[in-house]
């Protein structure tokens, strides 16, 4: 049996396990049981009345966080020549073609979005081995496959996220910093639930929200009422 360390006893001392709190309180007992000496992150995670095998049950979205999520974000565009400049603009962090396609298949992945447009996309379907599992494939539905490189790489900058269902029915979404103040993690996380809400497929039957959890790294999850939050 797993022995379970001081700071998590101290932790689970704090909440009740059992109760499922209203967001607001949610937000603040993952403030108190926070133990890492680092700015740990807060986690959502939204498990949904959904069987993701199937494509009209799908959940897939994007949505900008109102306070960001406080990480910096390494944005990679892959474009043609005549976009480079309005990418380096935007604050892309790498810009080029070739190369980094080349980089990319002698797996080198170190980004967290990487951003492209409807001509190059041919070029990088040969990369979907590499890219897919890593959830760095541009995608036409999170908005990173455009030809209005700025704005996605801008959005992006400004705390946007994707967002999608695994094979479970759950979705995973970092959402902020521990050390944001509560009221911006509430607005963070209610953005966030608020999007999946507004994506249930035609095809769910039954309960769509099964149920919210809110953790920081390395925390015991809080169970969230999906009824406290206002829609």
């Amino acid at each position: 049996m797993a022995k379970v360390s001081k700071k998590r006893k101290e932790a689970l001392a704090k909440f009740d396990k059992s109760k499922v709190y209203s967001l607001t309180e949610a937000v603040d007992v993952v403030k108190q049981i926070t133990y890492t000496k680092f700015d740990a992150s807060v986690d959502l995670n939204v498990r949904l009345g959904v069987d993701p095998r199937k494509a009209n049950q799908m959940v897939r979205g994007s949505v900008t966080l109102p306070h960001g999520t406080g990480k910096v974000v390494r944005v990679l565009v892959l474009c043609t020549p005549d976009k480079e400049q309005e990418a380096k603009n935007a604050g892309a962090d790498f810009v080029g073609l070739e190369e980094y396609i080349q980089k990319i298949k002698d797996g080198w992945t170190d980004v967290d979005v990487i951003i492209t447009m409807p001509t190059v996309m041919p070029k990088i379907g040969a990369l979907g081995r590499i890219l897919g599992p890593r959830g760095l494939m541009p995608n036409p539905k999170t908005g990173t496959v455009t030809m209005d490189i700025a704005k996605a790489v801008q959005e992006v900058k400004a705390g946007k996220i994707d967002f999608k269902v695994d094979k479970y029915g759950i979705v995973d979404a970092g959402i902020a910093k521990v050390s944001f103040t509560s009221e911006k993690i509430y607005d963070n996380a209610k953005e966030v639930i608020q999007q999946i809400i507004k994506l249930k497929p035609a095809a769910a039957k039954g309960t769509y929200i099964k149920s919210i959890y809110i953790s920081s790294t390395m925390s015991p999850g809080v169970q969230v009422d999906p009824k406290s939050i206002a829609l």
